[in-house]
């Protein structure tokens, strides 16, 4: 693209520069920002990316999308350097805009993924299995939001298909994310508890996850089948949308049969076929089975789906082992915690044989006046493990239900008084699963624990 063609379709100003310039790569981190991209001045509600013009042009930027005017100082170096300058109302609207362009530019397939839990790591997985075939373009992490999508859009080069996340914890924010994407298919994962806090109810979040297919482009959306409120959607939108259904349930249009979860992999069958992930839990053969089902979708044979799972690479902090120094294997899967995540954690914790299985759980968060039930829920989840840890007030409730011996059960109200007693009792055959919702820093355990 180039400056021209934005100030023709998109609603953005010229203040000083050449329109003649093409626009390849967008950055929003001044500290990433590489000689010759558009540096974009995203402001939110804690930081102010105008603030960082000079830095940007300082690392090579050659274009600068901001939405204020420029100080004088940072005029002087814009006319010393020949730096565009776009001048925007907001610039997070713009850059949905800018990508909003784009994707009409782009007649690729689009992948859009959503759901309560499991979204980044399914992204991972299906953007796996396409890559044994085709050239992929993900979503980075787990990107999802109303700046991370349009950021993605606009990240397309050369790729064959583009496989977007999207996530959201109110009404009418995928709405948003599909309407710049425009997908060629809607991946639903789960309905879950997940921001039921601010939602009100699991049914209010089905409504706002199925925003997603506003935008849709074709008529196909892929839904878990395992999932009683995705099951019912199911049924009763068979004659409005080509439904695709994965699952454990036999009644799914792709079945998992013969599921056997290891410590370090899963095997699963579907149609009569081996499949194998190197990933532990029956809750990832539901993601390859996710996998499976866009796979086929896109004509993938079953030997390219079986390469693209076995050479499958997640993001951090999913599942993700770590050895300790002493011999331990840590579990972290530290990100994000919701029930259906922490019940599926802790179902491939007890499956493991022949270790001291421990625990360490924390706060799972924006659960309103659902979370001392959710809680006491996850704690009924807790049994045939050996020893629980918890870390915060909420995460007590699970304390208090769980189903083990009350003196291998201990409680904390911060993560260092958690880590001590964690030094204390850990040994090399261990197998430690750290899971907490992101905001109870449960990575800073995981960075400590494992030198020990």
């Amino acid at each position: 693209m180039k400056i021209c063609d934005l100030l023709k379709n998109v609603d953005i100003e010229l203040v000083y520069g050449d329109e003649t310039t093409e626009l390849d790569t967008f950055e929003r981190d001044s500290r990433k920002v590489k000689n010759g991209d558009c540096y974009v001045a995203i402001v939110g509600d804690n930081f102010d990316g105008n603030n960082f013009i000079v830095s940007a042009i300082e690392n090579g930027a050659k274009s600068i999308i901001c939405s204020r005017d420029l100080y004088d100082n940072e005029m002087n170096i814009v006319i010393k350097n020949n730096i565009n300058v776009l001048k925007v109302e907001n610039t997070v609207e713009a850059i949905q805009n800018i990508a909003k362009y784009k994707r009409s530019l782009i007649d690729v397939p689009i992948v859009a993924i959503t759901g309560s839990v499991g979204k980044t790591s399914t992204k991972d997985t299906i953007a796996g299995v396409l890559s044994s075939k085709y050239k992929v373009l993900k979503t980075e992490g787990n990107l999802n939001n109303e700046i991370g999508v349009p950021f993605t859009i606009l990240k397309y080069k050369d790729e064959d298909i583009i496989v977007v996340e999207m996530g959201m914890n109110g009404f009418r924010q995928i709405s948003v994310l599909t309407d710049i994407a425009k997908p060629t298919l809607a991946v639903v994962t789960n309905i879950g508890t997940a921001h039921i806090g601010i939602l009100g109810s699991r049914e209010n979040i089905l409504k706002a996850k199925m925003e997603i297919l506003e935008g849709l482009q074709g008529n196909t959306v892929i839904i878990n089948n395992d999932n009683d409120l995705l099951h019912k959607w199911a049924l009763d939108n068979i004659n409005r949308y080509n439904v695709v259904t994965y699952g454990i349930n036999e009644n799914s249009s792709y079945n998992a049969k013969e599921i056997d979860s290891h410590e370090d992999y899963s095997e699963f069958n579907v149609a009569g076929d081996l499949f194998r992930i190197n990933i532990p839990g029956e809750h990832f053969v539901l993601n390859a089975l996710c996998a499976y089902a866009v796979g086929r979708y896109f004509n993938l044979s079953n030997t390219e789906i079986k390469n693209g799972l076995l050479n499958l690479k997640l993001t951090e902090k999913r599942m993700q082992k770590v050895n300790s120094y002493c011999g331990a294997i840590i579990i972290n899967d530290a990100y994000n915690a919701n029930y259906d995540s922490m019940k599926a954690a802790l179902e491939y914790l007890r499956n493991v044989k022949n270790r001291r299985k421990i625990a360490i759980l924390g706060d799972m968060l924006e659960l309103g006046k659902f979370s001392k039930q959710i809680h006491s829920d996850v704690g009924r989840e807790v049994y045939d493990i050996d020893v629980l840890i918890t870390v915060g007030n909420e995460a007590k409730n699970i304390a208090n239900n769980a189903k083990i011996s009350k003196e291998n059960i201990f409680s904390f109200d911060n993560n260092d008084d958690a880590i001590k007693k964690i030094k204390m009792i850990i040994g090399e055959n261990d197998l430690i699963l750290v899971k907490a919702s992101n905001g109870m820093k449960f990575t800073n355990i995981v960075d400590i624990i494992k030198s020990f």
